[in-house]
């Protein structure tokens, strides 16, 4: 049960941008909800979007993620037979 390593890149690939998207909107202030804001800019337009920070937050999160799918595919969780099983289709 070896994964090959494009597809281990790919998975996390996928599993960094799902987590991005996620992570986007906290911490997140508008300049409406500021009080402030330039003249002719949208209100909601964000003051401070902090995405170094989010990068990080969303590497941290989707490593995890990517390690706890990858136990669970060694485990044998993640296995064609076991998922058949769990959906009661015959394998």
């Amino acid at each position: 049960m070896a994964i090959q390593i494009s597809t281990a890149i790919a998975i996390y690939f996928v599993i960094w941008w799902i987590a991005l998207f996620l992570t986007l909107p906290f911490g997140v202030r508008s300049q409406h909800e500021d009080g402030g804001g330039a003249p002719g800019t949208d209100p909601g337009a964000p003051i401070l979007t902090r995405m170094g920070r989010k990068l990080i937050w969303t590497t941290i999160i989707s490593a995890i993620i990517y390690g706890a799918g990858l136990a669970a595919y060694h485990a044998g969780y993640l296995s064609i037979e076991h998922l058949s099983k769990l959906m009661g289709m015959p394998f």
